[in-house]
């Protein structure tokens, strides 16, 4: 059987994932841009743009990486989460949300099915919100292994790179990654999410793996953009280890798929 999958970027680190019928989303971002965020009841980050498409059809399921910041959770796509089915977080982000919601632990899986009656499973992977003692000021985070078939992808969620994505990369053997780029700088200065230097080593810790940047354009705190990453992997000769998803429209993530570069 031909397991398909396709991947839609808005923006941000949402990305609408189609998998036998089913449809997928990740950290609804979906409000227009100007929407400001505050950080300690002081203006944080802004939305520099709204998302690429605003007739998104039918959610079937979000993977929230966690809903405590507005970059992964705003208004409007909080609004969405009271229309879909199923929404899968971290424990404490299913007790704050309640409705139509569950919260996974490191580790922990829960499976849902395809229009087909094929069955997808999700596993909850560890994330770190930034450098080793950062936690109690970011909050719990989660990533996810999306399982279907004998095809796996991997959303990191907001994390650096780390410990706990050694461990995932023991466990699992992901075909493309979607990693929460942009180095994010919403407190200065240390950064909350991948700067290039761990992207590259996600590259390495996962060597079968295409990595797809997101999160990384379209609010005021990222610090690295998609040709920050360009650049980085260029100079090591890993580029072909980098896919670029263009905005608003469907790509296959076919398993013979070859990395794409970024458009100038």
């Amino acid at each position: 059987m031909k397991y398909s999958i396709d991947a839609t970027y808005l923006g941000g680190p949402t990305v609408i994932l189609e998998i036998g019928g089913l449809r997928i989303m990740t950290d609804p971002t979906l409000d227009p841009a100007g929407t400001t965020f505050m950080i300690n009841d002081k203006p944080g980050y802004r939305k520099l743009d709204g998302p690429a498409l605003t007739d998104i059809g039918r959610i079937d399921l979000v993977l929230l990486s966690h809903d405590q910041h507005g970059d992964n959770l705003d208004n409007a796509g909080r609004q969405l989460l009271k229309t879909v089915p199923l929404t899968i977080t971290t424990k404490i982000g299913a007790e704050r949300l309640k409705e139509n919601v569950i919260g996974l632990s490191p580790w922990e899986s829960t499976s849902v099915k395809t229009a087909d009656g094929e069955e997808i499973l999700i596993t909850s992977t560890p994330a770190r919100h930034g450098p080793a003692g950062s936690e109690k000021i970011t909050g719990d985070v989660t990533g996810f292994i999306v399982s279907y078939g004998n095809r796996q992808l991997y959303i990191t969620g907001d994390t650096v790179f780390y410990e706990g994505l050694t461990e995932v990369a023991k466990r699992f053997k992901p075909e493309y990654i979607f990693i929460f780029a942009g180095a994010a700088q919403p407190r200065g200065p240390f950064s909350v999410t991948m700067d290039t230097n761990d992207a590259i080593d996600t590259a390495f810790a996962f060597p079968g793996s295409t990595l797809i940047p997101v999160h990384f354009e379209g609010w005021s705190h990222f610090t690295q953009s998609a040709e920050s990453l360009q650049r980085a992997f260029t100079a090591l000769g890993i580029i072909d280890r980098l896919l670029i998803l263009p905005p608003g429209k469907s790509t296959p993530l076919t398993p013979d798929s070859v990395a794409l570069t970024p458009q100038n």
